[in-house]
């Protein structure tokens, strides 16, 4: 490791210690009482927000709660449950075939590695990530719109790509803390670092923070 990356690794150990006062236990935001709808949560809150996604899940896996009735669903029914979490369309025929191919699946468990997982239908890199951090609990680095946002503002990476992103932060940062800077870097972007107003001047990280577009007001009250 060159010794900017050791910096960086070092500064990423000192953000995370002083995140974890903040948020002690960043799970996942969405609601899940296994894989199979791990991977249907985090398929739906695709350009969506979690809190919609949690709203319309209880109705969706009531109807749909295996593998096998999800790919029986009539794509209408599951265009109509889906319907308020946005491209409707798209969603619902990617899990219908994701429920066809788990089907396929001896005893329907779900590949454990990130690359096995990103071939399903409707999972991308980001919810492979997800279901290997979450429920495999294994290292991973989860880049999705806040960590992008937030790990450029700090100055760790400089790629646009999501891909890109992953890799950059894996060649600098111990194995261990993946999974946690991940899910720190995801709350503190929800919270305070948000996109149109971040809350800078009560930001945990603004002396370890060299964002030069900082916001000048104060946060609400």
């Amino acid at each position: 490791m060159t010794p900017l990356k050791q910096q960086q690794n070092l500064r990423a150990g000192k953000i995370i210690r002083k995140l974890k006062t903040h948020y002690p236990d960043p799970k996942p935001l969405l609601h899940f009482k296994n894989g199979f709808e791990l991977i249907v949560a985090t398929i739906l809150a695709a350009q969506c927000t979690d809190e919609r996604v949690n709203q319309i899940s209880p109705e969706l896996f009531e109807a749909y709660p295996t593998p096998e009735k999800m790919a029986m669903a009539p794509l209408a029914e599951l265009e109509r449950l889906i319907h308020s979490t946005g491209f409707f369309r798209n969603k619902a025929r990617n899990l219908k075939n994701l429920a066809i191919r788990l089907c396929e699946i001896p005893g329907q468990g779900l590949p454990q590695e990130a690359d096995e997982l990103a071939k399903l239908p409707g999972v991308g890199r980001k919810t492979a990530n997800v279901i290997t951090a979450h429920l495999f609990n294994k290292p991973s680095v989860i880049v999705d719109t806040h960590f992008k946002r937030v790990t450029r503002r700090l100055g760790f990476v400089t790629e646009e790509d999501p891909g890109k992103i992953e890799k950059e932060v894996k060649a600098f940062l111990d194995q261990e803390l993946w999974t946690p800077f991940s899910s720190l870097l995801n709350y503190h972007g929800r919270y305070y670092c948000k996109a149109r107003k971040p809350l800078c001047l009560s930001c945990p990280l603004e002396e370890l923070c060299p964002f030069i577009d900082k916001n000048s007001q104060p946060p609400p009250a």
